[in-house]
């Protein structure tokens, strides 16, 4: 049979190969660590800075919704933000939905240029 096919002899495996250890374990951990400083931390950062944006939340203020509705709070309550988006016209909203706030003015001013439009 050793005229065609060449015989498979097995070989003792090295010491080192047998039992990795601690060495092994570096390059999982590695890995791990560089996951959670890359996407982990930075993703729990953003939601705080949110969190604490929405609870700042009060009435006068100009913001923009995941949306992209522009409009000055008028009423709110625990769950629900009331916003104008132009003269006599209110929606309510959730207040998870308020992406960020503007600086004062800016709804104003949106709103004079879109009145000479």
């Amino acid at each position: 049979m050793g005229f065609f096919i060449s015989d498979a002899l097995a070989e003792a495996a090295p010491a080192a190969a047998q039992d990795p250890g601690f060495v092994g374990m570096i390059l999982p951990l590695g890995i791990m660590a560089a996951f959670y400083f890359l996407f982990i931390l930075p993703q729990q950062r953003k939601t705080k800075e949110h969190k604490k944006m929405v609870e700042a939340l009060n009435k006068g203020s100009e913001v923009v919704t995941t949306g992209g509705l522009l409009g000055k709070v008028v009423d709110l309550d625990e769950n629900f933000v009331q916003l104008e988006l132009a003269d006599n016209v209110h929606v309510h909203v959730q207040r998870n939905a308020v992406a960020s706030m503007l600086p004062k003015g800016t709804f104003k001013s949106r709103k004079k240029s879109s009145d000479k439009a």
